[in-house]
């Protein structure tokens, strides 16, 4: 748990890391976010409102104030999600227990599809560690898992040892709101795992621990250190633009969907809550039809 002590300039700091190394977004709504939330700190200081101790109608007001300023439906959207994020993170970060931003709805706008990367620039992606390397074993293997189970960054760097079964090819991940879910492993990333524990993990480790993954110096990863090595490895393969941890996950469950699997399956193991969130890969797979159909029939 972090210091409730911390300025609102330092936490909104760490807000950003996280939606850049956590949530891929790009750096055009990671600067809109920041703004949103500069204008909520200075209305809050204004009205002599604590920023961890606002309450639903602090926020409403400030909506109404922004919306009386002459904000838009798809900005006013856009402001409500930077509330959500923000005080949804502040729960992942230990600083508050409930977000008065949860009950917040936003106006209906056009949402804006995933990005994901094609199955040929996954496996692109998955072949640019060098195996022969004690560290491009390990880096091999969590890229494996990663796209084989479409966990968050989050979930992936605080896998622990005992959180594997390879005899039966699953892991139990522990995802938003301490919810466990049981997620299969394909073959690859079971062999990559398989690898990594026989040849990499032990010259890794320099005292007992039980994270999974663990960086040169013997430490568990960082959400931090893993978006380093992700892009690192999308700028050998020419994907820099394109890639990070969500990028993956929503690869992930497209092309599950694209597959032939089964809407509801995709939200357990992606671990959405509603299925409504999980509904947007379909629009995905939509997209690409209609892209294929305009592109080859001869009278689209």
């Amino acid at each position: 748990m972090r210091n409730p002590s911390s300025s609102a300039e330092d936490v909104l700091q760490l807000f950003l890391e996280f939606l850049s190394v956590e949530k891929g977004l790009s750096l055009n709504t990671i600067l809109s976010y920041s703004r949103d939330l500069e204008k909520l700190f200075l209305f809050f200081k204004k009205e002599k409102i604590h920023w961890l101790k606002a309450k639903e109608e602090d926020l409403i007001m400030f909506i109404h104030h922004q919306s009386r300023s002459g904000l838009g439906a798809r900005s006013s959207a856009r402001l409500i999600s930077s509330l959500k994020s923000f005080y949804r993170f502040l729960i992942l970060d230990g600083l508050l227990e409930k977000s008065p931003a949860s009950n917040l709805s936003s106006p209906k706008v056009w949402f804006s599809l995933p990005k994901f990367l094609t199955v040929k620039e996954v496996e692109l992606l998955l072949n640019q560690p060098d195996e022969k390397d004690v560290h491009g074993t390990r880096d091999k293997a969590m890229l494996e898992v990663l796209y084989a189970t479409g966990l968050r960054v989050s979930e992936l760097v605080t896998l622990r040892l005992k959180d594997l079964n390879l005899r039966e090819g699953f892991i139990i991940c522990l995802g938003k709101g301490g919810k466990e879910r049981i997620v299969p492993l394909g073959n690859s990333a079971r062999k990559a795992l398989e690898k990594y524990l026989e040849e990499a993990r032990p010259k890794l480790e320099k005292k007992a621990v039980d994270s999974l993954f663990l960086t040169r110096l013997g430490e568990p990863f960082t959400r931090q250190g893993f978006w380093k090595l992700l892009r690192e490895y999308g700028q050998k393969a020419n994907l820099a633009s394109k890639i990070s941890p969500h990028v993956l996950r929503h690869s992930f469950a497209t092309h599950l969907l694209e597959r032939g699997a089964d809407l509801r399956s995709v939200q357990l193991m992606l671990g959405h809550s509603q299925i409504t969130t999980t509904q947007i890969y379909t629009h995905v797979s939509r997209e690409r039809l209609r892209s294929v159909y305009e592109k080859y029939h001869p009278r689209a």
